[in-house]
């Protein structure tokens, strides 16, 4: 079964786990001392905050989480019908766990990810320089397709 991703940056990650731990009714998941993640069901939501340097405060961006390689596949195809460029990541570290994922941006560059979560990591990610290099070259497809795909070595990005 999917579940929507919402990740947002914030400013405050103490005050911003103590309202959405309010909201929510529920702990985070997950809690590092710059990134916390709840995994609710209902709704069925893989919501995470983070206070990394660069990241926009608001939302960060959205996705949809699989369970397994054939729930994976179908939103793949799911990317590429919406007729946007798509950056195919492929296997990384991000948000302290390893995944498989690939981006699309919207019409108005709101980005998305389509991920498989296969693993927890220790550290956030291994190269923050390399994930904005994936969410630019998304971003800049959002109204046009790019004139040369860019396909960088993305194993060690993070989101």
């Amino acid at each position: 079964m999917k579940r929507f991703h919402v990740h947002m940056g914030v400013k405050n990650l103490d005050r911003s786990v103590a309202f959405y731990s309010g909201l929510f009714g529920a702990e985070p998941s997950v809690i590092k001392p710059d990134y916390a993640k709840w995994m609710l069901d209902d709704p069925r939501v893989n919501f995470a905050i983070s206070t990394h340097e660069g990241v926009a405060r608001g939302i960060e961006h959205l996705g949809v989480q699989v369970e397994n390689s054939d729930e994976l596949a179908e939103v793949y195809g799911r990317l590429k019908a919406a007729n946007g460029p798509v950056v195919e990541e492929g296997a990384t570290t991000c948000c302290y766990a390893k995944s498989e994922k690939s981006w699309i941006a919207d019409p108005d560059g709101i980005m998305w990810e389509a991920f498989l979560t296969n693993g927890e990591a220790t550290v956030y990610g291994d190269n923050a320089e390399l994930q904005r290099l994936v969410l630019d070259n998304a971003a800049a497809g959002a109204c046009c397709t790019p004139a040369a795909p860019v396909k960088p070595n993305l194993s060690a990005a993070c989101c």
